[in-house]
């Protein structure tokens, strides 16, 4: 081979490893760009050349019973920060989803709006919904590997809702009967709630829950002592487990969800009694 056949062979690599590296580079810089684009806020230019989408029907099926779950599962209890308002006209639909619904009930003014904003991480959908009557939230778990949303009813309390009861309580698997620990009246009412409560439903899940107690612990310790003995009788009569909390200080709010779920899916529950005055008491 001569030299000038020499020269136009490297001249050919040259070119070949040239345009390959001008290739690689527009690749890694496309693959830069994307990712910017992906961290940037609002929608990714690529995805809007996409057509939106028309919404699917949602076929009509039988309710399928929830899955099983055994004490062997007992993973952590996951929150995948799934929150919508029920209230509205269309509600997105799952297959995948086990949907179980869990009632709010008591006086109002005690605190449960705080202690559902608390559990759901959104306080201002729940503010937002406060003046129909019934708010309905829902949160999606991983429990076990299932998903699971729960569907809340929160009753507001006041007599104009007290007609609402049989639509709040019905299909529930848990009801939850609350007061204010600071006020006897809000715990005195706690069994006419039971009462009407167990006209429509009578296989919830009982659970007593007293809210405040940052501010009961501020009471004389005699009076502390009367309350939480009077709590806890009423839980008895009731066979309901009771948990003092505070939505304010997160005491024991995701732990009575995750009593719940332990006992609906026979899952191991590790804990323990506690008794002492003074401290956010958990009798069952």
């Amino acid at each position: 081979m001569d030299h000038s056949c020499l020269r136009i062979v490297r001249f050919d690599n040259l070119s070949h490893r040239f345009h390959r590296r001008v290739l690689i580079l527009r690749r890694f810089s496309r693959l830069l760009w994307n990712r910017i684009l992906a961290c940037t806020p609002g929608k990714s230019r690529r995805y809007l050349l996409l057509p939106p989408a028309a919404p699917s029907p949602i076929p009509s099926r039988p309710l399928q019973p929830p899955p099983t779950i055994s004490a062997a599962d007992g993973a952590p209890f996951i929150c995948e920060a799934s929150v919508y308002r029920r209230d509205d006209s269309y509600r997105k639909s799952d297959s995948d989803l086990v949907s179980l619904k869990i009632s709010l009930l008591g006086d109002s003014q005690i605190g449960k709006s705080s202690f559902l904003a608390k559990y759901v991480g959104n306080e201002k959908e729940v503010e937002k919904a406060q003046e129909k009557g019934i708010i309905l939230m829902d949160k999606t778990l991983s429990v076990g590997g299932a998903r699971i949303s729960y569907s809340i009813w929160e009753l507001q309390g006041d007599e104009q809702t007290r007609d609402q009861i049989a639509m709040a309580c019905k299909d529930s698997v848990a009801i939850l009967f609350m007061f204010d620990l600071t006020s006897r009246c809000t715990l005195n009412s706690v069994i006419s709630w039971y009462q009407q409560a167990r006209k429509w439903n009578q296989t919830a899940i009982p659970v007593m829950v007293g809210t405040k107690f940052d501010e009961f612990i501020q009471l004389p310790i005699d009076l502390q002592w009367t309350i939480a003995s009077q709590a806890r009788a009423y839980a008895k009569a009731l066979n309901a487990t009771i948990f003092f909390s505070s939505a304010s200080y997160n005491i024991n709010v995701n732990k009575i969800f995750k009593f719940v779920t332990a006992k609906l899916f026979d899952l191991p529950w590790t804990v323990e009694r506690n008794l002492n005055i003074g401290e956010p008491i958990i009798d069952f």
